[in-house]
Parts: structure tokens; sequence; C-alpha cells
């Protein structure tokens, strides 16, 4: 389903589309990376495996992306539209418990907006690939924020990740202790893309994903009685 969201009198709306399916027991509120929207591949993909796993999805646009544009917009935008996207999904699907995050970019964007001001009814934060470091720039400081954020995180990190080198992005998930779970996804690239020579396809790798998202959510659920489905 199509539909519209309302970010400020500023910056307007942006689209969404929500994919639930009938036997629905939570949602993510799914943001995209830096550079494709809502309707890339991966993350169409994703929503239909997670669909077949009873969690429902809110894709969104941000604005740069809605209008067109290739580059991102400040920081303070994409962190005010993750807001607005967050209640959206409050408001249409108020039965269900919710987790957001989203890929790369647009995962970092949720942490940074729940840094700064709970999230309300979001339970915990999920990384499709946390982009920890620009490509041959090894680094943490873009994890610093992480430190304030005080909901469970799962990272979803590939072996072959070039923005999340393995033992950086295992570092920063030790230092914050049980709030971060790390799942290592083998071979797999910051698309989550793997070599033919692994034996694995993209199909596989999908329910690989789609199943640590569903035990991890659900470990939130059953922790949250009152908000069991």
């Amino acid at each position: 389903m199509e539909l519209l969201i309302d970010v400020s009198d500023r910056l307007g709306q942006v689209s969404g589309i929500l994919l639930r399916p009938p036997d629905a027991w939570a949602i993510y509120v799914l943001a995209h990376g830096a550079g494709a929207g809502m309707r890339h591949a991966f993350l169409e993909a994703i929503a239909e495996s997670l669909a077949r796993q009873g969690i429902a999805t809110l894709r969104y646009q941000f604005p740069y992306t809605e209008s067109g544009v290739r580059r991102p917009d400040p920081p303070g935008v994409l962190q005010a539209t993750v807001r607005a996207a967050v209640a959206k999904a409050r408001e249409i699907a108020p039965d269900l418990p919710l987790v957001a995050g989203g890929k790369s970019l647009g995962g970092r964007m949720t942490s940074n907006a729940a840094a700064h001001h709970p999230l309300p009814g979001v339970l915990g934060l999920v990384f499709l690939g946390f982009p920890l470091h620009p490509p041959k720039q090894p680094g943490e400081s873009r994890a610093d924020h992480l430190d304030a954020v005080e909901l469970p995180m799962l990272f979803l990190q590939g072996t072959r990740d070039a923005l999340a080198e393995l033992d950086l992005i295992t570092a920063v998930c030790g230092r914050l202790g049980p709030r971060a779970t790390l799942h290592v996804v083998e071979g797999a690239d910051h698309s989550f893309a793997v070599l033919k020579r692994s034996g694995r396809n993209e199909a596989e790798v999908l329910e690989e994903l789609a199943l640590a998202i569903k035990e991890w959510t659900r470990s939130l659920v059953i922790a949250e009685p009152s908000r069991r489905p």
C-alpha cells in the first residue's frame, strides 16, 4: 500500500510503502541507503522476506530522493523524516510492536535520531549494514553517538563490508554491551551480495537476514509482555 508521510510544514511530504502480511506480529520502519530510494531491489526483496516471517515493513523516502536529488539532505532533515515515518507507522499499525532502522545511511540516521531524542514506541533498532567508516578509511567515530542510544540494537554486517571492517564493528558492539547484538553474514559485502564461489545465493542471504531480524525482534516482544501480538 502506497501512502504519504507528513514530515513538516517546511519539508512537506514524502512517499512510503506499507507491506503488511495477514499474519503480521511486528512492523519494521525501514529507511533506504544514501544512493537509492525505497524501491531499490534489495529493500523490496528484504521487505518480502520479512513479510514471509510475519513482519510488516514501512519503507519511505527521504526528501532528497523524493525530489530526485542525488546528494543526501542535512542530518537534521534526515532525522526529522525518520521521526515522521515512525509516527506514521504507529498511526497505521497501532497494534504492532515496532522496530526501526534501515540500510546503511538510513540506519545510521535512525540511530542518530534516537540518540538525540527517544523515538516513541520503538522497541529497538535494526541496522542492515551500519556504515561505520568510508571505504579504505577505517575508524569508529560514526558510532560515537550510539553510546547515547538506550535501545537494543541489531547489527547485520557482512564479512566483506568495505564500510565496516569486521574487527571494528565487533569492537563497537562490544563497547555497547548487552544493548548490541552482532549478526555476521559470512562472505557478504555492504550490499549483502556474496561471491559465486561461496556456494550461496541472494535468496539464501535474504532468508538469513530475515530470520535473524525475526528472532531478535521476537525476543524484544517477549520481553515486553504488554506489547505481545
